[in-house]
């Protein structure tokens, strides 16, 4: 089976929560890893920075370069990709995992926030993408992988959210789109999405606090389903829009009560599915 070992996968959004989880999983296969975030300092409220990330993925066996990026700004983007491939040699795999959420009805969402997950959410996936283009093109088994949901029109979900169901929709049709367009180019363009919550600071800070977290499943679901994808040959798998329990099924994975927060619990599903 193949691994990750001396890939290098670039992670936005890395320092913590999904995007950290799917770098610890590569790590320990001695993979590269370039952990692009905007938290240096720790927050208040979001625990975890670059660097406290950086050395947990080198303690698991990976390499790492802890990147200060503002994925809204392109300067920043293509000074991190050139920091990333002037250290590593290439890019092998891009993870677009930032994120922003704001869950509010039309009138309750001020543009500030509307605007913000845009720019983050469905223009930090195109940017990113555009960056780190020339190099997935060089690279044997490249991978894009998209933290996005499978774009389907009902209208609970737009009506409950308008801003934000825009934006992660935006990052899906990025996969559709892109998923097309690099097809000659063996780039797989996938989406990855949880059929549960995931405990990450959005869940305590968001999505209900800690009874949520207690009925949610840990980051480690979404990185193992992450790895399957990524390990996978990108020529033969392309365009599609992954759930993590489905991913896992297809490696012979059923049994997921390991990843409950709180086993025995119902779980709470995740937005759009």
């Amino acid at each position: 089976m193949a691994d990750l070992q001396g890939k290098t996968l670039f992670i936005t959004g890395g320092s913590r929560g999904i995007g950290k989880a799917i770098a610890l999983r590569a790590a320990r296969d001695g993979a590269n890893i370039v952990v692009a975030a905007k938290t240096e300092e720790p927050h208040p409220k979001l625990p975890g920075t670059i660097h406290t990330a950086a050395r947990e993925i080198q303690q698991a066996g990976g390499r790492a370069l802890p990147v200060v990026m503002d994925i809204r700004i392109d300067e920043q983007v293509r000074g991190a990709v050139d920091r990333a491939v002037s250290t590593f040699g290439g890019i092998d795999i891009l993870v677009n995992n930032a994120s922003a959420i704001f869950l509010a009805g039309t009138a309750d969402t001020p543009m500030k926030r509307f605007d913000l997950m845009h720019q983050i959410n469905v223009r930090g996936t195109f940017a990113m993408t555009q960056a780190c283009l020339p190099h997935l093109k060089r690279a044997s088994n490249p991978h894009i992988l998209v933290l996005s949901p499978p774009p389907r029109l009902e209208k609970s979900w737009f009506a409950a959210h308008l801003g934000y169901t825009l934006s992660k929709f935006g990052m899906s049709l990025c996969v559709l789109g892109m998923s097309e367009e690099f097809r000659s180019d063996g780039i797989a363009v996938n989406a990855l999405w949880p059929r549960t919550i995931i405990a990450t600071a959005a869940v305590h800070n968001v999505l209900g606090g800690e009874n949520a977290a207690r009925r949610s499943r840990k980051p480690q679901i979404m990185a193992d389903a992450a790895y399957a994808i990524l390990t996978r040959d990108s020529r033969l798998t392309t365009g599609n829009f992954f759930v993590d329990e489905e991913v896992l099924a297809q490696e012979g994975i059923t049994d997921l009560e390991r990843y409950a927060v709180e086993p025995g619990l119902d779980l709470i599903p995740d937005l759009f599915l």
